[in-house]
């Protein structure tokens, strides 16, 4: 556990287990995924305590601060301390819209198939 004043994003990334390896956090970094205050951050970029990180996971942006820089892999119980998580909760299942889902191998929807799907979506034609 390194105390240091500054500490590199993937490593930080990686030491307070948002990705499992350093390299996953690393490509997160190219891929824009990762924001410090606001601006993309690029993998060497150096964090300091009191930093706003927007990381994308799965389509939800997930909100952290930088409490404590650390550059080293530690415990679950140093991992809350080093850091302060500001994700607002999921949205709830009857808020999210309902996406059909066809069996893999069903093969083209049929007419009828389309019109039910058009009908889900609220963009019925007549």
């Amino acid at each position: 556990m390194t105390d240091a004043t500054t500490a590199r994003v993937d490593a930080w990334l990686w030491a307070v287990r948002v990705y499992k390896t350093r390299s996953a956090a690393t490509t997160a970094c190219r891929a824009g995924h990762v924001r410090v205050n606001g601006d993309r951050a690029k993998a060497a970029q150096p964090l300091r305590p009191g930093d706003e990180l927007r990381v994308r996971i799965q389509g939800f942006d997930q909100i952290l601060v930088v409490k404590k820089t650390i550059a080293k892999r530690v415990g679950a119980a140093l991992v809350a301390e080093a850091l302060d998580d500001r994700t607002p909760p999921p949205p709830s299942r009857e808020s999210m819209p309902f996406v059909p889902v066809r069996d893999r191998g069903a093969g083209r929807p049929t007419k009828r198939d389309r019109r039910d799907i058009e009908k889900l979506r609220g963009r019925e034609l007549g």
